[in-house]
């Protein structure tokens, strides 16, 4: 999600029209003079906010929806790319106005589809833009939403499970990553960073994504947000690797942030983290404890996050040989629901716990 370190009169300006509100609808919101309003976008980057009306702006932006954060950076992203394309040439094949808007409006349309794992539809979306368009054709602002596009293009191929080679998540952070270093937008280059992270430990590669997560849990550059949830995967990285105590003692730090912060949806996936931890320590009790609180608190539109709480937690009732067939059924439903969806990754997960399970010569008993 953006975020703003400094407000100015342009970026106060981006995100009225973001939110698609009047000046005098947008001042009503924030509690200020229409005047006030009108000054900022009439002066631009040539005025600031005071700075109790930047926290008022910054708590405005925290509480926008998704679409809203995705019209605000491409309105900055024009913006700026104005600035930069004084003198330089943009070539007559390139996008023309009512088509960046469409491109925008089609990247909600994605945001949308893939937090409901409805991936042919956001692929296609994305490939209408993807291959319409080469990057040496495009100003800055469609470069950035190119870059967009084929970041969310990693995020389709991530849940999809095709995580390395040739048309893999990797392969398209990476791109993004790049086009985001040339327009030098430092925020979005550290969430691509991010992105290969997980890539890393969804691969397997659980030292290098660990130290990875470390730096990135530092770094200036990214939101509270997703700092904290870089500590989180600290902590997932290690519990994997069979740290499963300091895994407990760094996620938990990570929810007391997320609880600072009220991010109720990270703070339920940081319990059912914590609940992996304690299963691989062997503490059950502490273990349900955990994956309760995470399925009573957690948001379940998402049939990927339903996925995932389905298999932590039948994951941790096939540790106890008195609950282990109601872990098969729920491991069950889990697994229906990703082969539903295509959540090839969550599939294979599920497959390597029964595995584990069972063990070589039958149901391992506890």
């Amino acid at each position: 999600m953006a975020t703003v370190h400094h407000w100015t009169g342009l970026e106060a300006r981006a995100l009225r029209r973001a939110l698609r509100l009047s000046v005098r609808a947008f001042a009503q919101s924030l509690g200020v003079a229409t005047a006030t309003v009108s000054k900022w976008e009439s002066k631009l980057a040539a005025t600031e906010p005071r700075p109790d009306t930047q926290a008022i702006l910054d708590t405005a932006l925290a509480r926008a929806d998704a679409s809203v954060h995705l019209r605000f950076e491409t309105l900055l992203s024009e913006s700026a790319g104005a600035a930069h394309s004084i003198g330089r040439r943009v070539t007559a094949t390139g996008p023309r106005a009512w088509e960046y808007e469409s491109w925008a409006d089609d990247l909600d349309r994605v945001v949308v589809a893939l937090s409901r794992q409805n991936f042919a539809f956001a692929d296609s979306l994305l490939n209408r833009w993807l291959t319409r368009y080469t990057s040496s054709e495009l100003d800055d602002k469609g470069l950035y939403l190119f870059a967009r596009s084929t970041a969310l293009l990693g995020d389709l191929k991530r849940d999809q499970g095709a995580l390395l080679g040739p048309l893999s998540a990797q392969q398209s952070y990476a791109g993004a990553r790049a086009v985001f270093t040339q327009l030098d937008i430092p925020r979005r280059v550290a969430q691509l960073d991010l992105s290969l992270a997980v890539v890393t430990e969804m691969a397997g590669k659980l030292e290098i994504a660990a130290r990875q997560y470390e730096i990135l849990a530092v770094d200036d550059r990214l939101s509270g947000r997703d700092r904290a949830r870089a500590r989180l995967w600290v902590g997932t990285s290690l519990s994997k690797d069979g740290q499963h105590d300091y895994a407990t003692r760094v996620m938990q730090a990570a929810t007391r942030d997320f609880e600072d912060l009220t991010e109720p949806d990270d703070w339920s996936v940081a319990h059912q983290k914590l609940a992996l931890a304690r299963r691989g320590a062997g503490d059950i009790t502490q273990a349900l404890h955990f994956i309760d609180i995470a399925r009573t608190s957690g948001t379940t539109e998402s049939p990927m996050q339903r996925v995932r709480l389905d298999t932590a937690h039948g994951h941790i009732l096939l540790s106890d040989a008195a609950t282990r067939d109601d872990g098969l059924l729920v491991l069950d439903q889990a697994a229906k629901v990703a082969a539903q969806y295509g959540l090839v990754h969550q599939l294979r997960s599920i497959e390597g716990i029964r595995a584990m399970s069972e063990g070589p010569t039958g149901p391992r008993q506890r």
